[in-house]
């Protein structure tokens, strides 16, 4: 036994869950802490609706591949909507939904965190790699 009543210790939301619907919610989290995934939806909250072309700009480094795969699904999480807009050639608007924005308003405070304690991880990477860096045989 740790030592908490079962009253001190927080619900797990998950627990009510069935394994699918457990498996899901750690599918969607894992996409929203992919290479590209937030990136991309926080393009799309702030200055949406974007071409592709725009997006495939403004997220450096991106493959169009990348790019295509990342949009899908997260329009199929529903958090990006894809238009197309009839004209000559054919234009491909995305836009992120209520969903996406609200994703991105919860995860902004985490971004802010981590850019306060950037100097914290960088002397934690300087202390770890000169212990490991000493430990490595010559």
């Amino acid at each position: 036994m740790d030592g908490a009543s079962d009253g001190d210790r927080h619900d797990d939301p998950c627990s009510v869950l069935s394994d699918e619907r457990q498996a899901l919610v750690r599918e969607v989290l894992a996409r929203m802490v992919d290479k590209w995934g937030l990136w991309v939806l926080s393009e799309l909250s702030e200055d949406g609706p974007l071409r592709f072309s725009r997006l495939l700009e403004r997220v450096d480094r991106i493959s169009q591949k990348s790019l295509t795969a990342t949009l899908r699904q997260l329009e199929r999480d529903g958090l990006v909507t894809r238009t197309m807009v009839a004209q000559v050639p054919i234009r491909v608007d995305y836009a992120a939904t209520p969903l996406g924005r609200s994703l991105i308003d919860h995860v902004h405070p985490l971004w802010l965190w981590a850019i306060e304690r950037l100097p914290d991880f960088v002397s934690a990477r300087a202390i770890y790699d000169a212990r490991t860096a000493e430990q490595q045989p010559s």
